[in-house]
């Protein structure tokens, strides 16, 4: 990732924390320790820099920031996991269904 630990970036009137090799060894840690993995890319925002949401075979999920949208997608190729625009496909039901199952206790 380019900036180093700690930098912030612009993103309209607001500084968000930018993507550091932190991040970067997390999504990796995710990809190899979760099966049915895929990727969705989340567009810059006014209050977030880019995004890629990791969301495992049983909804388990993660999300850090990245460098670019090209970066998520790479990133998820190289890791041989889907990838996908969640602008256009949303985020897959099995996440939300984690979320629910994660906050009643059964998990």
């Amino acid at each position: 990732m380019r900036r180093p630990s700690g930098d912030t970036a612009r993103t309209g009137s607001t500084s968000v924390r930018a993507s550091d090799r932190a991040d970067e060894k997390h999504l990796q840690d995710f990809v190899k320790a979760r099966r049915g993995v895929e990727g969705f890319v989340e567009p810059r925002t006014a209050v977030s820099d880019v995004t890629l949401l990791l969301v495992a075979h049983d909804g388990e999920w993660t999300r850090r920031r990245v460098p670019s949208v090209q970066w998520a997608h790479q990133f998820c190729n190289k890791h041989q996991v889907p990838s996908y625009d969640a602008a256009v496909v949303g985020v897959p039901q099995r996440m939300h269904e984690y979320n629910r199952r994660k906050k009643t206790g059964d998990l």
